[in-house]
């Protein structure tokens, strides 16, 4: 995470006018003579949430470990259902029955010359209760082979394709060794994916404290940082093919789905694989030999890092209990008034590893606190236009589970229904970051400019583009000095509703001030959160506060607040982009196809502008032809997926955004190019631009239609 220190700056005071006038300038999506209501309902929604509340929320969920599967994470998602259907939501659990192993065996130690057994287990810390917790789930990584191997070590840094290149210069091979790289540049399910790929026979990841230890700061208890046994545990589940359980691609989990067998599953890991701690790495890295590896190579331990192979001979065991266990989605729903057929949804993750107060009740109890405002207006008699949908999902950190098998469950309906989908996760102390569907950003920034930055005068936007880490050379949330988005990749509940069904979604949440070496370990505590992330609670209120008025505009809209012109000029350097790096490879790659209608779409969201601004100021809309207007505007991030999918990769539609075949949690944008480019594969590279041309004609159409609907509203 980002380092941030707190200042009072005088452009504060300057700010304040600005933001001021912001609030009487129309509300995009809205009629003129119904801005002023809505700004009021949002007011009202603004102050109901409450940090005590978030407290108390945090206090039971994370407090005793809830991991999917586990009679606790049932435990919370009843928890969960009974506030909600206290508040007077209509509710609902899901239950999925699904492919989840759990360790059996974990055994790993150096055989020689100097033998050492891994320890493996994270130990308790006195001045945190929970650290000493019934029921923890051991260090692993899910989806892991089950195996054994014994054989030397090599060394591959971040284990990407890129350190192989250099192992293979120095006439290092992998093959039949195992291969020890570090967590950091990738998600961890490539560094197996990448080991597997060549030749090796299991693959070790730890934890350098060069990255979340010691040389960023204080260990955990005294500091934030992860102590010398904290281990990350997480999911190698390989999500750049397809999330979700691995014998159903494509189709729910239900309890008598059909299934792949397990060796059909291709997902799954074909090699052992198990995180570490840098205690239990160093005893290996010390008595590896071979060259001394480049210094970018090397983390933070008082050792000479070697990449081998050498002396140090590491057996490795692993085994899973593989077998079929239920997880529970948690749905509300406040019914819409006048179409109810058009859903917004938001969406966080209630299962941990562990005890989770980080990742992820941080976020679970911001968007509880955003439930319980809208059921508060509910119950003074307000009904949203659309219909508001809650999801707390299940077993996501073992890939995304519980909300991909309900999204393929629902597909159907959701494609013809969903407006949009915001997502949260973990959120801590900073300033709002939000990545998500460029026609979107316009409708983010009105939402973020329109609440303070705790503490401060600034807007939530001002403050995320004008305060970024001292380390930063650009602000994280700028781009030509306003408010940006992020390009959406992969790692939490989006994906499915995103990449999948062309669904236009956002990931929102706080950060920047808080430094983290804790994430996915034990020490993810309510001790841990208390100290060192947004103890105050003021940061998870605005959370909720932000997420409130974004569903409250997306549900109460005449017109759905969608803009193209931010969407042409990002996706028009994301085509700069791969045009450079294509002739960095010696080809001139021909992307004339989407420029041409990338300028089409360009003049159309000019038209649709212009006569947005007169239709807003109309007294009143026809309510057949405006709801048949938002059906078409539905349709437009649809327009950019295809049912094909990405080469190799038929699960992810969307032609826009994917993460990466190889850098998993990382967004490539117009991926199908942009990767066929990184292999030099031109006429696939030529192929996939054709492609995205046709998504962007399609949306052309659509916008053009859309345009044309509108002056008969």
């Amino acid at each position: 995470m980002r380092i941030f220190k707190a200042v009072h700056s005088p452009w504060l005071l300057i700010l304040i006018p600005i933001f001021a006038s912001g609030q009487s300038e129309r509300l995009r999506g809205f009629l003129t003579r119904d801005a002023a209501a809505e700004r009021v309902l949002e007011s009202r929604a603004q102050a109901l949430p409450d940090t005590t509340n978030l407290r108390k929320y945090l206090n039971f969920l994370a407090g005793a470990p809830h991991y999917a599967g586990s009679p606790r994470s049932k435990a919370s998602a009843e928890y969960i259902a009974a506030l909600l259907r206290r508040w007077g939501l209509d509710t609902e659990i899901e239950r999925f029955d699904v492919v989840m192993p759990y360790p059996t065996v974990r055994r790993l130690e150096v055989v020689g010359p100097k033998r050492y057994v891994a320890r493996l287990k994270e130990p308790p810390v006195p001045e945190d209760p929970d650290s000493t917790d019934l029921y923890q789930l051991p260090t692993y990584n899910a989806y892991g082979a089950t195996g054994e191997a014994r054989a030397e070590v090599v060394y591959a840094n971040f284990g990407v394709p890129e350190d192989y290149d250099w192992l293979a210069k120095q006439g290092i091979d992998v093959k039949g060794k195992i291969v020890l790289t570090r967590y950091g540049k990738s998600w961890r399910g490539i560094k197996p994916k990448v080991a597997e790929e060549h030749g090796a026979l299991a693959c070790l990841i730890y934890s350098d404290p060069h990255e979340d230890g010691y040389y960023e700061g204080d260990v955990y208890p005294k500091g934030p940082m992860r102590p010398p046994d904290g281990v990350q545990r997480g999911s190698v589940l390989d999500m750049t093919l397809y999330p979700g359980d691995p014998t159903t691609p494509g189709w729910a989990s239900d309890r008598d789905a059909r299934r792949l067998p397990l060796s059909e599953a291709k997902t799954v890991m074909k090699i052992p694989v198990l995180p570490i701690s840098y205690a239990d790495a160093e005893p290996i890295l010390a008595q590896l030999a071979g060259p001394l590896v480049p210094r970018d190579w090397r983390g933070a331990l008082p050792v000479t890092y070697h990449a081998g192979p050498g002396a140090a001979v590491v057996h490795i065991k692993t085994d899973y209990d593989w077998t079929v266990k239920p997880v529970f989605d948690v749905i509300a729903t406040i019914p819409g008034g006048a179409v109810p057929d058009q859903w917004v949804l938001a969406g966080n993750h209630h299962d941990a590893w562990v005890n989770g107060a980080d990742d992820p009740v941080s976020g679970v109890v911001a968007l509880l606190e955003t439930a319980r405002s809208l059921s508060t207006l509910q119950k003074t008699g307000w009904k949203p236009k659309r219909t508001i949908k809650f999801a707390f999902w299940d077993a996501e950190e073992f890939g995304l589970i519980g909300s991909t098998e309900w999204v393929e469950k629902h597909q159907d309906e959701l494609r013809q229904k969903a407006v949009a989908y915001l997502n949260s996760d973990n959120t801590g102390r900073g300033w709002l970051n939000v990545g998500g569907s460029h026609t979107l950003e316009e409708f983010v920034t009105e939402v973020a400019d329109s609440l303070l930055q705790p503490g401060t005068n600034a807007s939530l936007a001002q403050y995320a583009v004008h305060h970024p880490s001292p380390a930063e050379t650009e602000p994280p949330n700028a781009k030509d000095g306003t408010f940006a988005l992020s390009a959406l990749g992969a790692g939490s509940d989006f994906q499915g509703f995103l990449d999948y069904l062309g669904i236009a979604s956002l990931n929102e949440g706080f950060e920047g001030q808080t430094k983290s070496g804790i994430y996915h370990s034990v020490y993810d505590s309510i001790f841990w959160y208390s100290h060192f992330s947004d103890s105050s609670q003021v940061d998870g209120r605005a959370l909720a506060q932000f997420t409130a008025t974004a569903l409250l505009r997306l549900s109460n809209c005449s017109l759905l607040p969608f803009e193209f012109g931010r969407f042409v000029r990002t996706v028009g350097r994301y085509a700069d982009e791969v045009q450079r790096a294509a002739e960095v490879g010696g080809h001139k790659l021909d992307l004339s196809g989407i420029r041409r209608q990338l300028e089409v779409l360009e003049n159309t969201s000019q038209n649709y502008e212009a006569l947005l601004e007169v239709t807003v100021a109309k007294p009143a809309l026809h309510p057949v032809r405006l709801e048949e207007f938002n059906r078409k505007l539905i349709e437009t991030e649809r327009a950019l997926t295809r049912p094909e999918g990405l080469p190799n990769r038929p699960w992810y539609k969307h032609q826009i955004y994917a993460p990466g075949f190889y850098t998993g949690y990382a967004v490539k944008t117009l991926p199908g190019i942009r990767e066929a480019v990184e292999m030099k594969d031109w006429k696939l590279a030529q192929q996939q631009a054709a492609t995205v041309e046709h998504c962007l004609e399609d949306m052309n159409v659509v916008v053009s239609e859309a345009t044309s609907q509108m002056s008969g509203l």
